[in-house]
């Protein structure tokens, strides 16, 4: 038998259960498929007898870094190997060494 706390890097033995979502085919009533135009018109769901529902995707070829909400900066990252600088945008980015680490080497006891 296993440590039942679990504070040992081996907590046997494991039982998985059955979990929400994942029995018969529950699992086709909460995902879906995400196809082509093409592949909708050509209703592969019924070819393939597919039962998860099938959704056609669409204007997704012009879709760039510029569309996302909050992650849209394409700023120029240059390195430099000799200095081992890093300049964004031009401007050297820099950042002084921390004394401690979160959840750094006396948290891995094992």
């Amino acid at each position: 038998m296993g440590d039942p706390n679990a504070s040992i890097p081996t907590p046997q033995p494991v039982f998985y259960r059955p979990m929400y979502g994942a029995q018969g085919l529950a699992t086709a009533q909460t995902a879906v498929f995400f196809v082509s135009q093409a592949a909708e018109k050509a209703d592969i769901r019924a070819k393939f007898g597919l039962h998860k529902e099938t959704i056609a995707v669409k204007g997704c070829r012009s879709v760039s870094k510029k569309d996302l909400v909050h992650n849209n900066a394409t700023p120029e990252i240059t390195v430099d190997p000799e200095r081992y600088e890093v300049r964004v945008d031009g401007e050297l980015i820099t950042c002084e060494p921390v004394n401690t680490v979160p959840l750094g080497q006396r948290y891995f006891l094992f």
